[in-house]
């Protein structure tokens, strides 16, 4: 299988400067960031606005090293926020960051995190709009829920993500499924063991269904991050035997896959958000988009032969 060669590649400085320099990188990058300024992104927020989309915006970025580094990361996202206030943006647009880019894996990194993330909600909940808390690779998770946990105190709309790749996520989805909690559920993107996660596709698949019908049937806000036709019609399904309206879940997909989809849900009146990443340090986050599917591995192949 191709897609853990490619994560472990992902945290190669050498694999980093290659993948950078082929020729045809950048108009693969094009396909899935959204720009590397606030002024681009701030662009594409408003054309998704125009076409009944909503957004939910990262700025890439996780092999933070210094505390400098993560303070910057932080002033990135209150520098977007304040853009979309003044734009009058913010209620079609949340956050979406890692914990890893406020610092988590410093020393002190839970406090520090949690330190340069309230900020960011603070800021976000003064024009409308939220934060979701990322999931990284398993290791992450307990402080990630816990951060989660402490801003919920203040910020009761501040979302989080779980994985169905991961064991443990069927009780933490229990544990979630709480009212007023907003929940994405993902499939998984890190290179896991054996010891914590699902290695073959379909069980991932039934482990998805079966945390997305304990989310539906649950309290609180299902977010339902898929491209799968297949799991967006069994979501649709789910929400229609939990009797939740259109307005009481969302579906979530990546900037640059399935576009068409988006529009065609949003039509049908369901709440469609966009993930959409922006930013210079893009590496980490490319390299998990080719990994996830073997057609975008291809694409980038075929662009690399193609410029070359």
């Amino acid at each position: 299988m191709l897609g853990p060669v490619i994560l472990a590649a992902s945290r190669s400085d050498t694999m980093r400067r290659f993948v950078s320099a082929a020729p045809g990188t950048k108009q693969v990058v094009d396909r899935f960031i959204a720009g590397e300024t606030v002024d681009q992104v701030i662009r594409i927020v408003q054309d998704s606005a125009d076409r009944g989309l909503e957004v939910t915006l990262d700025v890439v970025g996780e092999d933070i090293t210094t505390p400098e580094q993560a303070a910057a990361a932080r002033d990135a996202y209150l520098e977007l926020i304040g853009r979309l206030e003044g734009l009058g943006l913010g209620t079609r647009a949340e956050m979406s960051v890692k914990l890893s880019m406020f610092g988590q894996s410093l020393d002190g990194g839970h406090e520090l995190a949690l330190a340069n993330v309230r900020p960011v909600v603070e800021a976000a909940a003064a024009i409308g709009t939220t934060v979701t808390l990322d999931a990284e690779d398993h290791t992450t998770l307990d402080s990630m829920f816990a951060i989660h946990e402490e801003l919920r105190k203040d910020f009761p709309e501040t979302g989080c993500v779980i994985q169905s790749y991961l064991f443990r996520t069927e009780e933490d989805a229990r544990r979630l499924a709480a009212a007023g909690s907003r929940v994405r559920l993902v499939k998984g993107a890190y290179k896991e063991p054996a010891s914590v996660a699902h290695q073959d596709k379909a069980e991932i698949d039934k482990a998805y269904v079966r945390v997305l019908k304990t989310l539906m049937h649950g309290e609180g806000y299902p977010m339902i991050g898929s491209h799968d036709p297949r799991l967006i019609a069994i979501g649709q399904e789910l929400a229609r035997q939990a009797g939740r309206k259109l307005e009481e879940y969302e579906f979530q997909m990546l900037y640059g896959i399935r576009s068409d989809e988006h529009v065609r849900l949003a039509a049908e009146g369901h709440r469609m958000r966009v993930y959409t990443a922006y930013g210079t340090d893009w590496y980490g986050y490319f390299m998990r988009r080719l990994a996830e599917k073997p057609a975008n591995l291809l694409f980038f192949a075929r662009s690399v032969v193609t410029k070359g």
